[in-house]
């Protein structure tokens, strides 16, 4: 339970999970949210939406983020046809994973970000350009960690629970595939509203 009163769903009997529940609970700021993080990891980039969903659920795994790196684990996974192997190799071993050299150094900056801004490194960065990475994927790559960090803390730090069936995260995946995440948002707070 959450350390703070959420909006009850009737069908759960209880609030929905993750941040979910909390953006039900603020909806006035669930949406820029959900704005930028449709922006980042669904609009227009030279990064495919499984890629940057993969660097999402790696910044969540490395914060130990159960209900964030699940979630955005299956939407890569379901994003990359359905290799929940790759997406688990990404989000706990990059360096081995089978995945691009210049995705690779784009995970390399997405921990050092993870770990703190100043511990990125010139080096880092060119290790990325050297690998193809332009400008704007660097500049995305650390944007998406910086969101998901600020995500994480929001998550864990008011105490919202995670459902533990991997089943439930597919589902919710295929949802934010084909609608967005400010579409599912939107409708868990029309869901609550009735």
């Amino acid at each position: 339970m959450a350390y703070i009163e959420l909006p009850v769903v009737p069908e759960l009997g209880r609030e929905f999970p993750g941040i979910v529940g909390l953006m039900t609970f603020r909806p006035e700021t669930a949406a820029p949210i959900n704005e930028l993080v449709n922006i980042l990891l669904r609009g227009e980039s030279t990064l495919t939406p499984g890629e940057r969903e993969m660097i999402a659920a790696h910044v969540s795994w490395r914060n130990d983020c159960f209900f964030c790196q699940t979630i955005h684990g299956a939407v890569a996974a379901a994003q990359l046809g359905h290799d929940e192997k790759l997406v688990h190799t990404v989000k706990t071993d990059w360096a081995s994973a089978d995945i691009s050299p210049k995705l690779k150094t784009l995970l390399n900056i997405a921990g050092r970000v993870q770990q703190g801004g100043k511990q990125i490194t010139e080096e880092d960065v060119t290790a990325a350009r050297e690998q193809g990475a332009t400008d704007r994927e660097i500049h995305d790559t650390v944007l998406i960690v910086a969101v998901f960090c600020m995500c994480n803390r929001y998550v864990d730090g008011l105490g919202t629970w995670a459902p533990q069936d991997p089943g439930i995260y597919r589902a919710r995946a295929a949802e934010i595939v084909e609608h967005g995440y400010s579409a599912v948002t939107e409708a868990a707070t029309a869901q609550i509203a009735r």
